[in-house]
C-alpha cells in the first residue's frame, strides 16, 4: 500500500511539471558556437531569464546541451514584457577594466549588473567576457531576497585593494562589510564580501587577531578612521608616465585620473597623487657601507661654524670663565664637538689629505646668528662643505644663503626638521626613521610583529597604523591591562615573534614580560621598545628577564670597542686629559667623515648619493627627501644579550 502511495505521488509530481514545462517554458538545443546572448535575442529573453532556469549554464554552453527557455505568452507583467523586447545591450570587458568603471559608463548599479551576469558573483570581471547591460534602469525589485553570503581567507600578501578588484568591489564596500579591518588586515581573517550572515546560528570565526582596542577606536570615529587609512599622499618623481603610475597604484590609467583629476593635464614632476593606502610603494634602494679611502690631492675647503659666542663670554661680567663653563651646558656641548673635530683635522693630515680647514664663531641662539656677515666677509660660497651651525634655524638660512653655490650645509646636532634646500644634510635621524628601521629589520628577519600599547600612547597608535599595517595589536583587558591569552593566541610558532611593547606602566610592562618568558617553551620570542623607557631602568622590572628576553632597540649611536674606536678614544684623551662624551664622538665623527669624502676627487653629493659610511659611533646613509635635502637613515639596531652586555644585531 505505502509503495502504491508514493507511485501516485511521483507520477502527480510528474504530471504537474510536465504542465507546467509545456506551458511557461520551451527547450533549445544549444549549437556549437553559439552564446547565450544569441539564443536570449532568438527567444526574446534576457540571459538572466536563461540563467534562472539553467543554472549550469554559468560556467559556460556545451554543444547539444538542451535549455529551458521562458516563453513569453502575454500573461507576464508589463515590465517583463519590456525586458524581453528590449534591444539587449551588451559589454566585452577589456582590460584594466573594473566593474566600478563598468557601471559608471551604463549608468547602472552593481546590483542590477550582478543580477544580469549571475556569474560575475563566481567568477569575478574577466577580460574577454560578454556583460549583458540590463535596461529598465531604476526600476527595483521589491520583493525582499536573501543574498548568498560569500567569504574570502584572508592570503598572505593580499591587500584590501587587491581583494576589492577581486570581487568587483570597492575598498569602502569592503570595509562596510568588515569594519574590523579598516586600520589591519590580518592573514587568515575571514572577509564577508557579498550577502549578510544570518544573526541566529553558528557566527563566523573572525580568527583571534580583531583585536578590542581597535574596535573601540573605530566606533569612536569611524569615518575619520576610514579616511585616514583609505587614501596617502604620493609626491610624483622624476620620468614618472602616467601608465608608470596606474601600473604601481593597480588601477587603470581613467580610475587614476578621476581619483586624482589634476592628471589629465600631464604628469608633472612633484605632482602630489592620492593613491589607495594598501599600495605598496618600491622600497629605496639601500646603500652599501664602505670604507672611504684618500682618491684624490686636489685641495678642498671645509667651513665648521660653532656657537662659541666668545663676545658674550667676554661681555659676562658676572661670571667668569669658569664659571661660565659650569653652567653654561650649551658652551660645553660645542666645546666638546669642538675639540673632537680638531681630534679629526689632525688625523686628515696625517693621513695627506690635502683639505684647508676654518673655523668661524657662529654667535648663534635659537632664532640670531652673524652667519650672513660671515658668509659675506669671507666667501664662504667658494667652499666645497660647510659643519654647523648647531640650531636648525641657523642651518637653513645657512643653506638658503649657499643654495645658489649649491654648497653642502651639513646640519650635526639639530633633530628638527622645516624649510627644506637641495643643499642641506641633516646628519641625525628623526624619530620617524630610527622607529621605522626597527620595524625594516623585523621584517627582514620574517618576524611576526605584535604591538602591546598602553591607550595613552595614541600618537605610537596612529604611527603603526598608519605606516606599518602588518603589525597586530593585542587585546587590552577593560582596565587597561594586558590580555596574557590574546597575546599568546597572536604568536606563531615557525617565526620569531616580536613584542613591540610602548608603555611607561610598571605593571603592563611586567604582565607583558611574564607572558613572554611563559610562552619561551612554545613559541621564540624577543621584547623590543622603539625609543627609550625610563621604567624599565628602576629597580622594579628585572634586568636579567629583559636580557633573557633579548630587549632590542633602535639607536642613532652604537657603543663601539673596536681597535679604532680605542684608538680615538686614547687620542681624544691625550689630548684634553678627559674621555670623550657622545658630542665630542659625533664631532670627530661628522668631520672625519666629512674630509674622507672630500678627499674623492667628487662633489660631496656625489659620494653621499653612491656610498654610506660609519665612523666611531655613528652611521652616516644619506637618501634624498622629496621636498629637498637630505636625511640620514643609518641606525644601529642593538639589544640586551644574556651576558648582559649590548650588542649590535646583525
Amino acid at each position: 500500500m505505502m509503495k502504491y502511495f508514493f507511485a501516485i505521488c511521483i507520477t502527480a509530481l510528474f504530471f504537474n511539471y510536465s504542465v507546467f514545462s509545456q506551458e511557461k517554458t520551451t527547450t533549445h538545443k544549444v549549437e556549437k558556437g553559439e552564446t547565450i546572448n544569441q539564443i536570449a535575442q532568438k527567444y526574446k529573453v534576457t540571459p538572466f531569464d536563461i540563467y534562472q532556469l539553467n543554472p549550469d549554464a554559468q560556467s559556460g554552453l556545451k554543444p547539444n546541451s538542451v535549455l529551458l527557455i521562458p516563453k513569453s505568452n502575454g500573461k507576464q507583467k508589463v515590465a517583463v514584457q519590456a525586458k524581453a523586447n528590449a534591444k539587449t545591450v551588451t559589454h566585452e570587458v577589456a582590460p584594466k577594466e573594473t566593474l566600478y568603471g563598468i557601471e559608471k559608463k551604463y549608468g547602472v548599479s552593481d546590483e542590477a549588473l550582478k543580477q544580469a551576469n549571475p556569474f560575475l558573483e563566481k567568477d569575478g570581471l574577466q577580460i574577454g567576457q560578454t556583460l549583458t547591460i540590463p535596461s529598465g534602469i531604476g526600476q527595483k525589485n521589491t520583493t525582499p531576497t536573501q543574498a548568498k553570503v560569500v567569504y574570502h581567507d584572508v592570503l598572505p600578501k593580499e591587500t584590501k585593494y587587491s581583494i576589492a578588484k577581486k570581487y568587483g568591489i570597492t575598498i569602502g564596500e569592503l570595509e562596510k562589510k568588515n569594519p574590523e579591518i579598516v586600520s589591519n588586515l590580518p592573514v587568515g581573517y575571514k572577509l564577508i564580501i557579498k550577502g549578510n550572515p544570518e544573526t541566529s546560528g553558528p557566527k563566523v570565526d573572525k580568527t583571534a587577531t580583531v583585536v578590542e582596542s581597535k574596535k573601540e577606536i573605530i566606533k569612536a570615529s569611524p569615518e575619520k578612521v576610514s579616511t585616514a587609512v583609505n587614501y596617502l599622499n604620493y609626491v610624483v618623481k622624476p620620468k614618472e608616465t602616467l601608465y608608470s603610475l596606474s601600473n604601481m597604484a593597480g588601477m587603470s590609467q581613467e580610475e587614476l585620473i578621476t581619483l586624482n583629476p589634476a592628471l589629465s593635464q600631464g604628469v608633472v614632476e612633484g605632482m602630489i597623487l592620492k593613491f589607495p593606502a594598501t599600495i605598496s610603494f618600491p622600497q629605496e634602494t639601500k646603500k652599501e657601507y664602505a670604507v672611504i679611502s684618500k682618491k684624490s690631492n686636489s685641495r678642498k675647503k671645509l667651513v665648521l661654524l660653532l656657537p662659541f659666542n666668545i663676545s658674550k663670554i667676554a661681555g659676562d661680567t658676572v661670571n667668569s670663565t669658569a664659571m661660565r663653563l659650569k653652567k653654561d651646558k650649551f658652551l660645553n656641548m660645542t666645546l666638546d664637538f669642538y675639540a673632537g673635530a680638531l681630534v679629526a683635522i689632525d688625523s686628515a693630515k696625517q693621513l695627506g689629505l690635502a683639505i684647508d680647514v676654518n673655523i668661524f664663531d657662529s654667535q648663534e641662539t635659537k632664532n640670531t646668528s652673524t652667519i650672513a656677515a660671515i658668509i659675506k666677509e669671507n666667501n664662504l660660497e667658494n667652499s666645497d662643505a660647510i659643519i654647523g651651525p648647531f640650531y636648525q634655524n641657523n642651518v637653513e638660512k645657512t643653506a638658503e644663503l649657499l643654495s645658489t653655490n649649491q654648497v653642502p650645509v651639513i646640519s650635526p646636532l639639530s633633530k628638527d626638521t622645516g624649510n627644506s634646500f637641495g643643499n642641506m644634510f641633516q646628519t641625525i635621524p628623526t624619530t620617524t626613521a630610527v622607529k621605522n628601521a626597527m620595524f625594516d629589520f623585523m621584517r627582514a628577519k620574517n618576524g611576526n610583529i605584535v604591538a602591546v600599547v598602553d591607550k595613552k600612547k595614541e600618537s605610537v597608535i596612529q604611527f603603526i597604523k598608519e605606516n606599518h599595517k602588518d603589525v597586530k595589536f593585542s587585546a587590552l583587558n577593560a582596565n587597561g591591562g594586558v590580555s596574557a591569552e590574546n597575546l599568546k593566541s597572536l604568536f606563531v610558532k615557525d617565526k620569531i615573534n616580536y613584542v613591540v611593547m610602548e608603555t611607561a606602566n610598571t605593571g603592563m610592562i611586567k604582565s607583558t614580560i611574564a607572558t613572554m618568558l611563559s610562552a619561551m617553551a612554545v613559541y621564540k620570542v624577543q621584547l623590543v621598545i622603539l625609543e627609550p623607557n625610563e621604567t624599565l631602568d628602576t629597580d622594579e622590572i628585572s634586568f636579567v628577564n629583559l636580557t633573557k628576553l633579548k630587549l632590542m632597540y633602535p639607536s642613532v649611536t652604537r657603543e663601539n670597542e673596536s681597535p679604532e674606536a680605542l684608538v680615538f678614544e686614547k687620542e681624544f684623551k691625550k689630548k684634553n686629559k678627559i674621555y670623550p662624551s657622545a658630542f665630542a664622538t659625533r664631532g670627530f665623527d661628522i668631520t672625519f667623515d666629512t674630509m674622507m669624502r672630500l678627499s674623492q676627487g667628487k662633489k660631496y653629493q656625489e659620494t653621499v648619493d653612491n656610498t654610506a659610511t660609519e665612523q666611531v659611533d655613528n652611521k652616516f646613509e644619506f637618501y634624498k627627501k622629496e621636498d629637498g635635502g637630505y636625511i640620514n637613515k643609518g641606525v644601529y639596531i642593538l639589544y640586551y644579550d644574556t651576558d648582559l652586555t649590548i650588542k649590535q644585531a646583525n
